[in-house]
């Protein structure tokens, strides 16, 4: 007399993950899985976290010449050459710090809640936050170190 009506389609109970809803597909015994998008981690915030990292590593570079300058300022030698390989280090970390501050601001940005389009979500608050500390601090080690080699080449 027809065909049978399917009934309600569920998924296999060895699915991994849940589909959102299943439509079911007109005259066939078959459903249409309608899954959720999974999340996606925020670029601007893994690019920060790197930038961030690299500008504390840069800057701790820049911390061994200010004090390889200082040793030689100590022996009476000159500290020309330390202090100027100190401050071509520290626009690098300069530089490295304040892109992980501003790629921290703009990945923060993108893991608001209120700022995602409908259905999707972003993740990465955590490191965007990491980022705008590791630079901060990179561009703060930095700045201190120049300092230091500063000191030593001027005595």
């Amino acid at each position: 007399m027809g065909q049978p009506q399917p009934g309600p389609v569920t998924p296999p109970p060895d699915a991994t993950r849940r589909p959102l809803r299943i439509e079911p597909v007109e005259g066939t015994p078959y459903g249409l899985a309608i899954y959720a998008t999974p999340p996606a981690t925020s670029g601007p915030a893994v690019g920060s976290l790197v930038a961030g990292i690299a500008g504390i590593v840069v800057s701790l570079v820049v911390s061994c010449l200010g004090m390889v300058g200082l040793a030689l300022a100590t022996e009476g030698e000159g500290a020309g050459g330390s202090a100027v390989a100190a401050l071509t280090f520290t626009v690098l970390a300069v530089f490295l710090g304040l892109a992980g501050i501003g790629l921290g601001v703009v990945g923060l940005r993108q893991t608001r809640p209120q700022q995602q389009p409908a259905g999707t979500q972003v993740r990465g608050r955590g490191m965007a936050i990491a980022g705008l500390v590791c630079g901060s601090v990179g561009v703060a080690v930095a700045l201190c170190s120049l300092g230091l080699a500063g000191i030593a080449a001027l005595s």
